[in-house]
């Protein structure tokens, strides 16, 4: 395997490109990066550039596509583990296995992760300054909750069991405070919660979170500082609402999205991360806590039910997978499920890249393959308009360029290996 950390001029070639934009793909495509990193070119041999001193690259008839965005995932936490287990760990061991999760996620083709509670800053500054690969960083830090709501851990005697994960606010100036607090600790966006949640104790996906005016305070406290976005937990569809008309930029889960919150979200040009990995896994009542297999097994189908109505109303959707509720490193198998529920694979593609790089606010540099546009790309084994099920297996994920970088080079020797 090759993996560097220096930029090299490479010409991707004999190559299926679908670039991210919704464009029909291009047989015998090719794209050229230049050693700032940058696309020059991404389109049909026939009319590409000849070649010149770059490193070429024969992706073999494979199909080349932008790097991927998980727009919702929870890096600092193993699978299954709930956040007070996280204090079980010597904090250096805690790093270290964030570090193999950021790994494992950038080689599933993920170049860029929104992690939504529970990440340091720090990670973000080690990934940006080379001293550890992973994707490309945005993070919460925490997650701002009312007392008793969704990521409120704390024990009856008062213990913290978030890990560093929670922000409890109870008031608008609480919550004020809160936005104050995490972008102090160097926040890229502000995440609450609006509703309370499957996993959590206390309540229960109908319950509201934040009150619409606690939510607007956060939304115009985010404001104040560089336009921060926005990220609303939200799970019933009372509470979803309370989230839109308070300003939010993306409504996570959605499960309850009725006709009245997608007509809304449409209005107000709100995303809807559906995170239906969490949905589409495996409900275990031996290794579940009751409370949480008893929401999971009532709130199952009506989800499927209401994210289909939502894809079918053309809604905002931006792929987020909830990793850590679910497995890390299987990120791409959310578009299977986008796919399930009704969208088809090109849209399912364009949901993973441009319109998730529009959420991040990114999308001048990232999520297509068009000149003059950061190369984040992979090159994978299976056609994934056909089945679109091959990009949710990191073997078949063969090549990942990032910021122009390789970080993953799985080609015969005898094709394209750089």
């Amino acid at each position: 395997m090759t993996d560097t950390t220096t930029r090299t001029a490479l010409r991707v070639h004999h190559a299926r490109l679908i670039d991210g934009t919704g464009s029909a793909p291009v047989d015998d495509a090719v794209v050229t990066i230049d050693a700032q990193g940058t696309i020059t070119y991404a389109g049909p041999a026939a009319t590409a550039p000849p070649a010149d001193e770059e490193r070429a690259v024969d992706a073999g008839g494979r199909t080349v596509l932008p790097g991927f965005f998980d727009c919702h995932v929870h890096l600092a936490y193993a699978q299954g583990s709930p956040p007070g287990r996280r204090a079980e760990l010597d904090p250096v061991l805690v790093t270290l296995d964030t570090v193999t999760r950021l790994r494992q996620t950038l080689d599933a083709g993920i170049t860029t992760a929104r992690d939504l509670g529970g990440l340091s800053a720090g990670f973000r500054t080690a990934v940006e300054s080379g001293r550890i690969v992973g994707p490309r960083l945005h993070t919460a830090v925490r997650i701002i909750s009312h007392t008793g709501g969704h990521a409120d851990v704390r024990l009856p005697d008062g213990t913290d069991l978030s890990a560093g994960m929670s922000e409890i606010a109870d008031d608008t100036t609480a919550a004020r405070l809160a936005v104050r607090r995490v972008l102090r600790d160097g926040a890229d966006l502000v995440k609450v919660c609006a509703t309370g949640g499957m996993g959590s104790p206390y309540d229960d996906p109908d319950d509201e979170g934040l009150l619409e005016e606690e939510i607007r305070a956060v939304v115009d406290e985010a404001r104040r500082h560089g336009e921060k976005p926005v990220a609303a937990h939200a799970q019933g569809n009372a509470g979803i609402l309370n989230a839109i008309r308070g300003g939010v930029t993306s409504i996570e889960h959605g499960y309850g999205l009725d006709e009245r919150a997608l007509d809304m979200a449409g209005e107000r040009g709100v995303f809807v991360v559906p995170t239906l990995s969490t949905v589409y896994a495996g409900i275990n009542k031996d290794t579940m806590p009751d409370y949480h297999y008893q929401k999971k097994v009532r709130w199952s189908g009506a989800t499927k039910e209401n994210i289909a109505r939502a894809i079918e109303y053309g809604a905002r959707i931006a792929l987020g997978t909830d990793a850590a509720v679910g497995p890390h490193g299987v990120n791409l198998m959310e578009l299977s499920y986008l796919v399930d529920l009704g969208m088809e694979p090109m849209a399912a593609i364009v949901a993973g890249t441009r319109t998730s790089a529009e959420l991040l606010g990114v999308a001048d540099r990232l999520g297509t393959l068009t000149a003059g546009r950061t190369a984040d790309l992979i090159v994978c084994d299976g056609d994934p308009l056909a089945d679109i099920g091959v990009l949710g297996d990191p073997a078949n994920i063969v090549c990942v360029v990032q910021d122009g970088a390789v970080r993953k080079d799985l080609l015969p020797a005898t094709e394209g290996r750089i």
